[in-house]
């Protein structure tokens, strides 16, 4: 038996998440993501909620065929908890770090976030790195937000 690593894709990040409608709004509407697949278990009280980018070579392609997907899952019965928290990592023992999404304009993606209330972890002018800032989504996971000027 062998396998040919050159076919190897990373596929997805799987967050947990409290709150399926607050972590959907996030997403799709303050950093612009697509849903393209979901999936929900009555029986074993989990939903699945796969968010990207929409890209023209993904085009008509199955979830497991694309790259770069966030998994949202969501353990029903959590979002009816207001003081249920998932560890995210980055508390006092640290571990986990972030994901990182690319915006075309740094100054007016954050201006934008400001708008919609978007927590920030780190601001552009804050610190050295003045290039990047950090926001949390509704369950506290870190996003770094790096200017592309290729896009």
């Amino acid at each position: 038996m062998s396998t040919n690593v050159a076919k190897y894709r990373y596929n997805h990040t799987m967050y947990r998440i409290r709150d399926p409608k607050a972590s959907l709004k996030f997403y799709t509407e303050i950093l612009g993501m697509k849903l393209f697949d979901e999936h929900h278990s009555e029986e074993a009280k989990f939903s699945l909620y796969f968010l990207g980018y929409e890209d023209p070579a993904s085009d008509g392609l199955v979830r497991l065929a694309r790259q770069g997907l966030l998994e949202l899952t969501h353990n029903h019965g959590t979002e009816n908890d207001a003081s249920f928290a998932y560890n995210t990592g980055n508390g006092d023992q640290g571990g986990y770090g972030h994901i990182a999404i690319t915006v075309d304009d740094l100054t007016a993606a954050c201006a934008r976030f400001d708008k919609f209330g978007v927590k920030f972890v780190k601001r552009p002018e804050e610190g050295r790195m003045r290039h990047i800032a950090f926001i949390a989504d509704p369950d506290g996971y870190r996003v770094e937000i790096l200017e592309n000027p290729m896009v």
